[in-house]
C-alpha cells in the first residue's frame, strides 16, 4: 500500500487565447488599483499588450528583470515600487520576471498576477530562487505563490525556436524529477506524465512550425502541469546542479536545464528504474535518458556544457559545490560521480543507461 501526503497550492489560472484582456479584471478582483508592471526587454510585444490592457490601473513599469533573480535588481525594483505606491504586481515574461515578482511579493506581501511568455512553470510554484555574491539559494513559502496566472497562448507564438526548445525542456525536467521525488503521489504522478507526453509530442511540431497554435497550447499546458509538480513536491539532483552552475557561472537557466537533464537522469536511473520506465513510456522510447537527449538533438537544442561556455577546468569545483550541502536524491551523491556526470555533459555524450523493459505505454493519463 502506498502512503503519501498531498497539499494543493491555491492559485487561480486563466488559460486560453487572447486572455491578456482579462488582466485588468483580475487585478481588480484582488482589490488592487495601482499596478507595478514587471518585464524584461525581450518580450516587448507582450509587455505592450499588458500595458494596454491595464489602462489606468498601471502606476509604473520596471523592465529590468534579470536571470537568476539577483538581489541587487530586486532592491532597485523595490525602491520603484515604494516610490509609486503600487498595491499589485503584474509580471509579463519568463522565469526572470516571475522570479522578480515573487522576490518583491515576499518582501511586501503584495498580490501577484503573472502572464508567462515561456514555459518556465515557476508561476505556479511557491518557490523563489535568488542569487547573491555568485551563489543561488532557494526558499519556499505560501507567500511566494502568485495569486493569479493568465496563460495566453498568443504570447508564445513569437518565442524564438531556440528559446522555445530550452524552455520546454526546462518544464520537462520538473515533471521528470517529480516522479522520483520523496513526496511523489498519484495526483502529481498523473500531472507529470501528462506533461511529459504533451511536451514530447508538441516540441518537434513547434520546432517545425513555431506558430502552430495547437502545439503551442500543448506546450503551455505541459509547462503549467510540470510547474505545478515543481511547486508541490521536492526536486532532486538535476535542479540542484542547475542552480549550482547557474549561480556559480551565471549560465542561462533554460539552456543549462536542457544540457544537464539527460545526464542527471542517467545518474539517477539505477536507483529509480520504475520511474524511468514511466518516463520512457511517456516519451514513446525505450530509454528515458537517451530519449530526452535524442529529443533535444532532434529539435536543435544544446547538448553540451561547452556550448554554454563552461570550461573543463570548472568541473571539479562545480562537483564540490553540488555535493557540499545534502539534499534528497534517490541515488547517493559523490564528488567523483557528479564530476563524471558533468564531464559527460561537457563532452555532449549520449547517455546509454536506463532502458525501459517492463512497462507498456500508458493509456489513461493523457487525452488524445
Amino acid at each position: 500500500m502506498t502512503t503519501f501526503t498531498y497539499t494543493a497550492n491555491p492559485a487561480r489560472v486563466v488559460f486560453g487565447t487572447g486572455t491578456v484582456a482579462a488582466v485588468g479584471d483580475e487585478v481588480q478582483r484582488l482589490g488592487a488599483s495601482r499596478v507595478l508592471l514587471l518585464s524584461s526587454r525581450p518580450p516587448r510585444q507582450a509587455a505592450s499588450a499588458v500595458r494596454e490592457a491595464l489602462g489606468p490601473l498601471l502606476a509604473w513599469e520596471f523592465d529590468g528583470a534579470a536571470v537568476h533573480t539577483p538581489v541587487e535588481v530586486t532592491e532597485r525594483a523595490l525602491r520603484v515600487l515604494r516610490e509609486h505606491d503600487a498595491d499589485c504586481l503584474v509580471a509579463v515574461g519568463g522565469g526572470s520576471t516571475t522570479g522578480l515578482a515573487k522576490a518583491l511579493a515576499v518582501r511586501t506581501s503584495l498580490p501577484q498576477v503573472i502572464l508567462p511568455t515561456t514555459y518556465a512553470g515557476s508561476e505556479v510554484t511557491p518557490v523563489l530562487g535568488e542569487t547573491e555574491n555568485g551563489r543561488k539559494t532557494t526558499r519556499a513559502s505560501p507567500e511566494i505563490l502568485p495569486e493569479t496566472v493568465i496563460y495566453d497562448v498568443e504570447f508564445t507564438l513569437g518565442l524564438p525556436t531556440a528559446l522555445s526548445v530550452c524552455s520546454a525542456v526546462n518544464a520537462l525536467a520538473h515533471a521528470v524529477e517529480a516522479l522520483y521525488s520523496p513526496q511523489a503521489n498519484p495526483v502529481v504522478d498523473g500531472m507529470a506524465l501528462d506533461a511529459i507526453f504533451r511536451i514530447a509530442r508538441a516540441l518537434p511540431r513547434v520546432a517545425a512550425d513555431p506558430v502552430d497554435r495547437d502545439a503551442r497550447s500543448d506546450l503551455m499546458q505541459g509547462a503549467w502541469l510540470a510547474g505545478t509538480c515543481l511547486g508541490t513536491v521536492g526536486m532532486g539532483l538535476h535542479h540542484k546542479l542547475c542552480h549550482t552552475l547557474g549561480g556559480a557561472l551565471d549560465l542561462p537557466h533554460a539552456e543549462t536545464h536542457t544540457v544537464l537533464l539527460p545526464h542527471a537522469m542517467a545518474y539517477n536511473a539505477p536507483a529509480v528504474p520504475a520511474a524511468m520506465n514511466r518516463v520512457a513510456a511517456a516519451l514513446g522510447v525505450t530509454g528515458a535518458p537517451s530519449g530526452v537527449f535524442d529529443l533535444v538533438s532532434r529539435v536543435g537544442g544544446p547538448t553540451s556544457l561547452q556550448q554554454l561556455g563552461v570550461g573543463e577546468q570548472d568541473i571539479p569545483r562545480l562537483a564540490r559545490l553540488a555535493t557540499e550541502t545534502p539534499y534528497p536524491n534517490p541515488r547517493e551523491l559523490t564528488v567523483a560521480g557528479i564530476a563524471e556526470l558533468l564531464r559527460n555533459a561537457w563532452n555532449g555524450l549520449r547517455p546509454s543507461y536506463g532502458t525501459c523493459t517492463t512497462l507498456p505505454p500508458p493509456t489513461t493519463w493523457h487525452r488524445t
